[in-house]
């Protein structure tokens, strides 16, 4: 008897275990698998040629900034760019030497849409003022950084409507934005500012990422 109770006794704890067990092994087997991890891809030279030929979208990330003089959230004013992060006297020069480097490149240029903040809006005139009316504003290209899921939702169904339509050849679209829409929409926080991401737009909001260029490359891609 006594043999009996000690069994009895013995069992509801391990029956408790190993439900226990089998229980942690589903809730494991559950759990989606993780995100893969952006991996940025480095233009080569020969990335040239395809910017050459056309139907690329590229995004540029606005110049350097001021980071000593952040957003006034939520206080933001698009009339005033004193409300806003700025570009620094470096950001404007990599502004203006994008523009060069991409003019002297013979990158053709149908039109350059950029976001309302003053930041970007001064990068693309410093890149491409010279494409006069080809430049346009676009509100929902707007820094995306300090939105809620719901502010943010437009904003990223701009942005991926305007990599993913397709451009004709012959001729790109470019860009000027921020880093957290990229981030979002595909993983990459886009830097250091003034980076260029080249992606091939398929349509139906599809994309293919076909490198990135750095301010710094942009020599020895001409080479």
């Amino acid at each position: 008897m006594a043999r009996a109770a000690l069994n009895g006794f013995l069992a509801g704890p391990i029956i408790a275990l190993v439900g226990a067990l089998c229980l942690s092994v589903g809730v494991q087997a559950q759990t989606p698998a993780s995100p893969p991890v952006f991996v940025e891809i480095l233009a080569q030279p020969s990335i040239m040629k395809d910017l050459r030929a056309g139907g690329l979208v590229l995004y540029m990330r606005h110049g350097n900034t001021d980071n000593s003089k952040p957003d006034a959230v939520p206080k933001v004013d698009l009339n005033d760019c004193a409300t806003q992060r700025p570009l620094n006297e470096e950001g404007r020069q990599v502004a203006a030497m994008i523009g060069k480097y991409m003019h002297a490149a013979r990158i053709p240029i149908a039109e350059v849409i950029h976001s309302p903040l003053c930041r970007a809006r001064e990068s693309a005139q410093l890149a491409f003022g010279y494409l006069g009316d080809k430049l346009r504003q676009e509100p929902n290209l707007m820094y995306v950084g300090n939105f809620t899921s719901l502010e943010k939702a437009p904003v990223l169904a701009m942005t991926r409507q305007l990599v993913s339509t397709p451009v004709p050849a012959g001729t790109n679209r470019v860009l000027v934005a921020h880093a957290p829409n990229m981030a979002d929409l595909m993983g990459y926080f886009v830097k250091p500012e003034g980076t260029v991401v080249v992606l091939r737009p398929l349509g139906d909001g599809r994309f293919d990422y076909l490198g990135s260029i750095h301010p710094a490359m942009w020599p020895g891609l001409l080479k």
